[in-house]
């Protein structure tokens, strides 16, 4: 009986050692799986997801892109998942993750990523830096020859004009010919003969009264 006793108390303890090995095995295992943050940066986005943190403290979460908010600290109870998109880049931005855990500081966590650039990221060309292919109406040079003549005649082909003097003896044609001195010179006379006779004819009359 003394012996069965003892056999019966050793496998006792045995099993009780393993079972708190076994306890303490998960228990550890438990504690390492928990609060672990999982995040991936690319060049377009940036993902966060956290699970196994405490459902009964306040857990915040934020993220910055350059110092500035991409995602403003924002509170979550157990687990949080969101996907974040960055702003167009023409160069690397540097991404920040900050996790606190309520329950124990010791699960909080801060960490860093880079974000490349994009290999379709090449800004396109302005439309003033794109090549035409039409030419411009003044560079259009012009198919259909003008058939009207100019108005404006060359000074070479307008006759001159005569430069010939005209002779002394020539007057200037006013409508009157040389002979008219002479038909003014006769009326004269005929109208001093005529007042002269017309006053001899009244003296004789009153010398016959």
């Amino acid at each position: 009986m003394t012996t069965n006793n003892r056999s019966w108390r050793r496998a006792g303890a045995f099993a009780a050692v393993a079972t708190a090995g076994v306890f303490g095995v998960g228990l550890a295992a438990g504690t390492a799986q928990a609060h672990t943050p999982e995040w991936k940066v690319t060049c377009t986005d940036v993902s966060v997801h956290l699970t196994a943190y405490s459902s009964k403290d306040d857990n915040t979460v934020t993220v910055t892109v350059d110092g500035k908010d991409l995602l403003p600290t924002e509170t979550f109870r157990g687990s949080f998942d969101k996907k974040l998109e960055l702003p167009k880049h023409d160069k690397e931005l540097s991404v920040r993750l900050v996790v606190k855990a309520g329950d124990n500081d010791k699960f909080s966590r801060d960490l860093t990523e880079t974000a490349p650039v994009c290999e379709n990221n090449t800004p396109s060309p302005t439309p003033s830096e794109t090549p035409s292919s039409t030419p411009s109406p003044s560079e259009t040079p012009s198919e259909t020859p003008s058939d009207t003549p100019s108005a404006a005649t060359s000074s070479a082909e307008v006759p001159p004009a005569s430069t010939e003097p005209s002779s002394p003896g020539d007057l200037a044609e006013t409508g009157s010919s040389s002979s008219t001195p002479l038909i003014a010179g006769a009326a004269a006379v005929v109208m001093v003969a005529g007042g002269g006779i017309m006053w001899a004819a009244r003296k004789r009359r009153s010398a016959q009264h």
